[in-house]
C-alpha cells in the first residue's frame, strides 16, 4: 500500500537532527501513498459520490446492509460498549492524545517543531475537507431513517475513518522517520492499516454510518495523507531546515 522503512545513503546525515530526512532521495517516504493508490482513492471517491447523488446502485446496497445490521440491534445489547470502543480507534480525541505524547517528545528530543507542524497541517486539512463534503452533500445517517440529502445531513463521508487513515498515517510516518523503537513503529503501522478497517466495520455495525460513508472516508483520508506528504516535501521540511540554518532537502 505505502512505502516501507526509510533508507539512508552512505555518508548521509544520521537523521537525528531536525528536518533531516531518512531516505536516499532526501524526501520522507515512510508511509507515503504511491501515486497509483492516490489515483485509485480519487476515482473511488468521485465514482461513489456520483452514484449516491444520482440515487444509484450503491445507495440500495447501503440500505440493504443497514437493514441487516439494524436487525442485530447492537445498540441495545451488551456488545454495544465493546464495539463502540473500537470506533474510538478513529476518534479524534483518542488519536490526538497519542499524538500529543509522541509529537511532544519528538519536538523536545529533536529540537524541532516539524512533527507538530505536520500534525497541525493534517488536522486542518482533515477538518476543512471532511466537513466541506459532509455539509456539501448533506447525507443523513442510517438512524434518520433512510438515505436522504438535505441541509441537516452530515454523515458522508465518515470522519472517524478518514481521521484513522490520515492521523495514524502521520503518527507512523514520524515513528519511522525519527527511527523510534521498532516495536513502536510496528504498533503504529498496524494502527495505520488495521485501525481504519476496524473503525469502519464498527461504525457500520452500530448503524452509525452507511458502508459507502466508510469507504469514501478511507479514500479521503488517503488522499489527504498524500497531500500532507507533498506539503512536507515542498514546504514544511524546507521551512524547518531553514530555521535550523541548514540547506533544505532536495526534492
Amino acid at each position: 500500500m505505502t512505502s516501507g522503512v526509510a533508507r539512508r545513503p552512505a555518508g548521509a546525515p544520521s537523521g537525528d537532527g531536525p528536518g533531516e530526512h531518512a531516505t536516499a532521495s532526501g524526501r520522507v517516504t515512510a508511509g507515503r501513498p504511491q501515486w497509483w493508490l492516490l489515483l485509485g482513492a480519487l476515482v473511488v471517491a468521485v465514482a461513489v459520490t456520483a452514484d449516491l447523488l444520482t440515487r444509484g446502485y450503491l445507495e440500495r446496497v447501503d440500505l440493504q446492509v443497514s437493514e441487516v445490521v439494524s436487525g442485530w440491534d447492537l445498540r441495545d445489547s451488551p456488545a454495544y460498549r465493546p464495539v463502540w470502543v473500537v470506533t474510538q480507534i478513529g476518534g479524534r480525541g483518542t488519536i490526538l492524545a497519542v499524538l500529543a505524547v509522541l509529537v511532544g517528545w519528538l519536538c523536545v528530543r529533536q529540537r524541532t517543531l516539524l512533527p507538530l507542524v505536520r500534525v497541525l497541517a493534517a488536522l486542518v486539512l482533515l477538518t476543512v475537507v471532511v466537513y466541506a463534503v459532509k455539509f456539501g452533500t448533506g447525507r443523513t445517517a442510517p438512524a434518520y431513517p433512510g438515505s436522504f440529502f438535505h441541509r441537516d445531513g452530515a454523515s458522508y463521508p465518515s470522519g472517524h475513518v478518514a481521521n484513522a487513515v490520515l492521523m495514524w498515517g502521520v503518527a507512523r510516518w514520524q515513528a519511522v522517520e525519527y527511527r523510534l523503537r521498532p516495536w513502536l513503529q510496528r504498533t503504529l503501522w498496524w494502527l495505520s492499516v488495521v485501525g481504519p478497517v476496524a473503525t469502519g466495520v464498527a461504525m457500520v455495525s452500530l448503524d452509525f454510518h452507511w458502508v459507502t460513508d466508510a469507504v469514501v472516508g478511507a479514500a479521503v483520508g488517503l488522499l489527504l495523507l498524500g497531500v500532507v506528504h507533498a506539503l512536507d516535501a515542498s514546504v514544511l521540511s524546507r521551512w524547518a531546515s531553514a530555521r535550523a540554518g541548514r540547506p533544505p532537502a532536495q526534492p
